[in-house]
Formats: structure tokens, sequence, C-alpha cells
């Protein structure tokens, strides 16, 4: 009698960690802009490298508009020896993604 249940749990946290695993909406886009920041910030330059992993961050309230909340997705790259954190700001309708703000900081200790 115990097999099922371990089976059935077994099964029930694959589920969940497939979920987890689980692109974000929005997350190609937000890739896509990542770089795009990249180059509007330091130029074109074949050493920019952006990552594939899209960390989905607590979502921002609308100044505008209490009632809604914008996507926040946070996206890491580098070019040379420099390491950036980028976050995303989006608006989400069904499967549009409405690119509404953009942060870049630069991942050092002074």
């Amino acid at each position: 009698m115990k097999t099922p249940i371990r089976s059935l749990v077994l099964a029930a946290s694959c589920a969940c960690a497939g979920a987890a695993l689980a692109a974000p909406p929005c997350a190609d886009e937000a890739v896509s802009r990542a770089k795009k920041l990249l180059v509007f910030h330091f130029g074109e330059d074949d050493r920019i490298r952006v990552g594939s992993e899209v960390k989905e961050l607590p979502p921002l309230r609308n100044p505008a508009n209490k009632a809604q909340q914008f996507r926040v997705l946070e996206v890491w790259g580098s070019i040379y020896k420099g390491n950036y954190r980028m976050r995303l700001i989006y608006h989400v309708a069904g499967k549009d993604c409405t690119l509404m703000g953009q942060e870049i900081l630069e991942h050092a200790s002074l």
C-alpha cells in the first residue's frame, strides 16, 4: 500500500518541479531586449554575452493605475570582465509583451 502513495508523491513533486522550471512569459523577449540594452550602452562589441536564464521577480504596481501590475524579469549579461544585471518591466496581455521600463546595473564592488 505504501508503494502507490510513494509513486503518487513522486509524480506530484516531478510535476511541481517541471512547472517551476518553465520559462516565464516574455522570457525570450527579455533576453533579446537585454542584448539590445547592452549594445545601446556600450556600442556593438563581439564580447557582449547575455545569459539565457530569466528570473521572474515580484511584480510592480503601475504608478498610473494601482489596479494594474507589471511583470519584472531579470537577465544577466557581460562584456569582457564586466557583469550586468538587467531588469525588464513588462505589461503582459495574453501573448503580447509590452516593454514598459528597463534598468541596468553593473555588478561591482567599489
